[in-house]
């Protein structure tokens, strides 16, 4: 098999969601989710992989496989328990994992909203009324007052179309709604959030005397394709479905241009609310009539069915270039496969990279998802994510073949043939 070079100023990252790591008993939406039974294996996101307690250990992990950059969430529901508190000894515990990344050399990413609420912002309407944007802003000042002087990178929203057709389009996400009224609205307040926001985080970092702050949001972007390519029918619901799904969205959020089905309801200016353009990448879906995905038979797949379809990467990074019209740096934030063996993540990495080696967009940084193994929202804990095993009966890691493989393209900067022939030859994506 051939090598490549990666371009020597793409930083290669591995990434986390606070919720679906650290364990135990919060005051969180999905902490209630899981005491609803809401979960397909049962499994509780109170077990997940303990990264609370076993933190540093993590860390040490990243850094022996050379992680340049980490994506890490902040949860909410730790930091405010209650409306208008703070809790400063979870304060304190991130501020010690921060400092702790910083030491072994790893920039952090901080993402400060990754589908995790307090129930206290859940029972007053969460994302669904407008009067509530003033609680998400003081928590994201919080945010900035007790980090930012450790971190300059901030994702405010991880994939906030993903929490937002889960949750309020049937997906079965708290708080299980299927009403599209409410989904346009809380799409639309959650705009508004993240503007706010990005102003916010600038304004207060410039006052505190740095002028490196990077914010966006992380877009959940799949490729949308008919399933019969000569039904114009089809070919219309899928680009009606790429519109609706992330479009809009990215107009929305990045460029405050409202367009149907979100509202501006805070009636904000066009501007530009990013300082890069980032990127959660699914996969390609293929769409007979609007609102219904599925693969083809014949696609590969991971072992959740999803198609692998690695082109697709180049073309959602060159459609958020074009719908954003702006000379922005392209961070992909989050993209990964379902690989409960092991048997062809290597296999996917050196497929996702080769892409990001020949592009002509100006890639920054590559986050895979994930760095270890972690609780799955609805599939809990039976889809494998991970560079690095976790047993969750007995929280012991172990670092996969596909981790040494990364570990090795981090310090070769790019693939060799000869670790192509140990890592990737032989492995297959399922059909």
């Amino acid at each position: 098999m051939n090598g490549y070079r990666l371009p020597q100023t793409l930083l290669l990252g591995v990434s986390s969601s606070a919720a679906q790591i650290e364990g135990g008993e919060t005051a969180g939406n999905w902490n209630e989710w899981c005491r609803m039974n809401r979960i397909s294996d049962k499994s509780s996101i109170s077990r997940a992989c303990d990264h609370w307690n076993r933190w540093k250990e993590d860390i040490d992990i990243m850094a022996a496989m050379g992680v340049q950059t980490y994506r890490m969430g902040i949860e909410w529901s730790r930091i405010q328990p209650k409306p208008g508190s703070i809790d400063y000894t979870a304060v304190n515990h991130y501020r010690q994992e921060l400092e702790y990344l910083q030491t072994r050399g790893i920039r952090p990413l901080l993402t400060i909203h990754h589908f995790s609420n307090p129930l206290w912002f859940e029972k007053k309407g969460g994302f669904e009324a407008p009067a509530n944007v003033r609680y998400f802003l003081k928590y994201v000042g919080i945010i900035v007052n007790c980090f930012g002087d450790l971190v300059s990178d901030y994702v405010t929203f991880s994939e906030p179309n993903a929490y937002a057709f889960g949750g309020y389009a049937g997906q079965g996400f708290p708080p299980g709604e299927n009403n599209p009224i409410t989904l346009r609205r809380v799409l639309s307040v959650m705009a508004g959030c993240h503007i706010r926001a990005y102003e916010k985080i600038h304004r207060m970092r410039t006052a505190m005397g740095y002028s490196d702050t990077k914010v966006g949001i992380a877009l959940q972007m799949k490729v949308f394709a008919p399933l019969q390519p000569s039904s114009v029918w089809m070919k219309h619901s899928a680009e009606l479905q790429r519109r609706a799904y992330q479009e809009a969205v990215a107009k929305a959020f990045l460029t405050g241009d409202f367009r149907g089905p979100l509202e501006n309801l805070g009636h904000f200016k066009k501007g530009l609310y990013c300082d890069y353009l980032g990127i959660s990448y699914a996969s390609r879906v293929h769409v007979s009539k609007p609102g219904e995905e599925q693969a083809r038979p014949q696609d590969p797949k991971d072992d959740h069915g999803r198609e692998i379809y690695h082109y697709g990467l180049e073309l959602c990074m060159q459609e958020l270039v074009n719908t954003v019209q702006g000379q922005l740096p392209v961070w992909i934030l989050s993209s990964g496969a379902d690989d409960r063996k092991d048997a062809f993540r290597s296999l996917f990495l050196y497929d996702q990279l080769n892409v990001l080696a020949k592009t002509k967009l100006p890639v920054e940084r590559y986050y895979c998802r994930s760095f270890t193994d972690s609780f799955e929202w609805l599939d809990g804990e039976k889809s494998r994510f991970g560079l690095v095993r976790v047993n969750f009966e007995t929280q012991e890691r172990t670092v996969k073949k596909s981790g040494r493989f990364f570990r090795e393209i981090v310090a070769a900067g790019g693939v060799t043939p000869d670790m192509a022939e140990r890592y990737v030859k032989g492995e297959k994506y399922h059909k």
